[in-house]
């Protein structure tokens, strides 16, 4: 939490179920502005960053260093996105997921995604049964692992293509369809997909309608050299306890709609819709160099997750009010995946996340 926005408010402590409490003693905040927030929702955004630090304190038990990773987790899971997360193996993509999963209160599957794995093995099939009575059977839909209120797709790019679309229906409109039946999927529902960047032998690229679905690209990077030290000592030695469960599944849904309340002044909508409009080439306002590099820029959806994004942001961070800088932490994540480059960019050594860094760094200028 940002030092301006602190409110010296302890960490919150855990029942003996070990759901998230505020049983700390109340520390009276300095006066600030809440931005016409009714106290209700002042009170609410205090409580969800005390949350978050807990959520983050719990999390270093077990992933030593990533701060940027999680915080981009955070932001992505309270305002109802899924997130891409891309990274060399090695790097505890997976451990993170399900240590995330272990401190929420929810209902969690892991999906191995194989060249072989079909859509009805992630969505559920229908299967006949005994009825028991004369001897009569029945089709009965047997739920697939999509079922769960945080799904975890491991290296996501290994399915064929026609997999991996059986998840668009699901991460946009939570639910599924099968054989002409509508399932609704229960909430909060989070797909958190993993991909490895380097080894592209036997993997499907996935569709840029799938990719415009995740609402962050999260790269995982590698730890410095202290953060390395720490994880050979820490991670060889006895088996660590289980993670605390801090928020259920209702609170979660209570702060994603307090994230939705969060003021945003004219002139961040002004920002947001700029920059995403600077992506694309064909716009007029878009500068020289960026038309040089890029064949496709970010669409409407960029705009949304930009403010949702920011929004989180700085409700996660003790704000009553989106800032520039929130707008700005969240566009690499935001828009990376949706700014596709052409020849000349690659030629050049010039990524979709550093023209998307340019942009920002110029705009700010």
């Amino acid at each position: 939490m940002d030092s301006s926005q602190d409110f010296a408010t302890p960490i919150p402590s855990t029942d003996s179920q070990g759901s998230y409490t505020d049983h700390a003693p109340v520390v009276t905040p300095p006066a600030v502005d809440s931005n016409g927030l009714p106290p209700d929702d002042v009170a609410a955004i205090n409580e969800l960053g005390r949350a978050y630090e807990a959520f983050c304190n719990e999390l270093g038990k077990t992933i030593i260093g990533q701060q940027q990773v999680i915080e981009n987790l955070a932001i992505c899971l309270f305002a109802r996105g899924h997130a891409l997360l891309m990274g060399v193996p090695g790097l505890a993509k997976t451990l993170l997921v399900s240590s995330v999963a272990q401190t929420f209160d929810l209902s969690f599957n892991r999906i191995q995604f194989t060249p072989d794995l079909m859509p009805a093995d992630i969505t559920g099939t229908d299967i006949i049964q005994e009825t028991g009575i004369g001897g009569r059977r029945q089709f009965e839909f047997i739920k697939g692992p999509l079922f769960a209120n945080i799904v975890l797709a491991d290296e996501i790019n290994r399915a064929p293509a026609k997999t991996q679309s059986a998840m668009l229906e699901a991460m946009q409109e939570n639910k599924v369809t099968v054989l002409g039946n509508t399932y609704t999927l229960q909430p909060p529902f989070f797909v958190l997909a993993t991909q490895n960047p380097i080894e592209q032998e036997g993997t499907y690229p996935l569709p840029e309608a799938q990719l415009d679905r995740f609402m962050f690209l999260i790269e995982v990077g590698y730890p410095s050299a202290e953060e390395e030290k720490r994880i050979a000592r820490e991670t060889t030695g006895a088996a660590k306890g289980a993670l605390t469960r801090l928020l259920s599944g209702e609170k979660i849904l209570a702060f994603q709609q307090l994230v939705r309340r969060v003021p945003v002044p004219e002139h961040i909508y002004d920002y947001a819709v700029s920059i995403v409009r600077k992506t694309r080439p064909n716009e007029a306002d878009a500068p020289a160099w960026l038309k040089d590099l890029v064949g496709w820029g970010a669409g409407p959806r960029a705009v949304q997750y930009l403010i949702l994004g920011a929004k989180a942001r700085a409700a996660l961070k003790g704000s009553y009010m989106v800032r520039m800088e929130d707008i700005e932490a969240v566009a690499s994540p935001v828009l990376a995946h949706r700014v596709i480059t052409n020849f000349a960019a690659e030629s050049q050594g010039m990524t979709s996340k550093k023209v998307v860094e340019r942009l920002v760094a110029e705009m700010r200028a």
